[in-house]
C-alpha cells in the first residue's frame, strides 16, 4: 500500500478538501482546535503561509485519491525541532494509511530538512493514537495533566518525540 501513497504540496485547489475536515466536530476536536473556519479564512491562511518556512503542509494521496492532510509545523531552524500532525477524511479513516503517512513525512522531515526531532501532541485516552505513533518509533515524553478540552472535558495529553537517531525507516 506504501506504494500508493503520496505526499503533495498542499495547492489551493485542495482547500475546499481541507474544509470539509476543519469543520467536523470529531476531527478537529483531536486537533485540539475549535471546528471553526470560513473558507476566505483558509485562503487568507494559505496565502500567508506561501512566505513562510514555518511550516510544511501536504496532501496525502492513495490512488490518485485525496485521503489526508498532514504536516510539520512550527519548524525551528535553529533547534531542528518541528510538531508532526495528521488528519484524514472520514471516508478514509481506518484503512491502514496513518503508519505509512506519517513514515513519509517523519522521512521528509528528518531527510529533507535536516530536523533532528519530530513531536506531536495526543490524548492520553486515545490508544490506537498513541500505539501507532509508537509503532513508528515516537516515545512518550511527558504527560500533560488536563492540557486539552475535548469533547466537553479537560483531557490529560501526551507529549510524544522521535529523535532521528532512534528513527528506523520501515519500522
Amino acid at each position: 500500500m506504501e506504494n500508493n501513497l503520496q505526499l503533495r504540496p498542499l495547492e489551493k485547489e485542495d482547500l475546499d478538501f481541507i474544509y470539509k475536515m476543519r469543520t467536523n466536530p470529531n476531527i478537529m476536536d483531536y486537533w485540539f482546535e475549535e471546528p471553526y473556519t470560513t473558507k476566505e479564512k483558509m485562503v487568507k491562511e494559505y496565502e500567508n503561509a506561501l512566505n513562510s518556512d514555518s511550516h510544511r503542509s501536504f496532501i496525502l494521496f492513495h490512488s490518485n485519491e485525496r485521503v489526508g492532510y498532514l504536516g510539520l509545523f512550527d519548524i525551528d531552524q535553529r533547534h531542528r525541532n518541528a510538531e508532526f500532525a495528521i488528519m484524514f477524511d472520514p471516508d478514509h479513516q481506518g484503512k491502514g494509511y496513518a503508519a505509512p503517512a506519517t513514515r513519509l513525512t517523519v522521512e521528509y522531515g528528518f531527510n529533507q530538512l535536516n530536523l533532528n526531532k519530530i513531536f506531536l501532541y495526543v490524548v492520553k485516552h486515545n490508544e490506537k493514537a498513541v500505539h501507532l505513533y509508537q509503532k513508528v518509533g515516537f516515545k512518550i515524553e511527558g504527560e500533560l495533566k488536563e492540557h486539552f478540552f475535548v469533547d466537553g472535558s479537560y483531557h490529560d495529553t501526551l507529549m510524544m518525540g522521535l529523535l532521528r537517531e532512534d528513527y528506523v525507516p520501515g519500522k
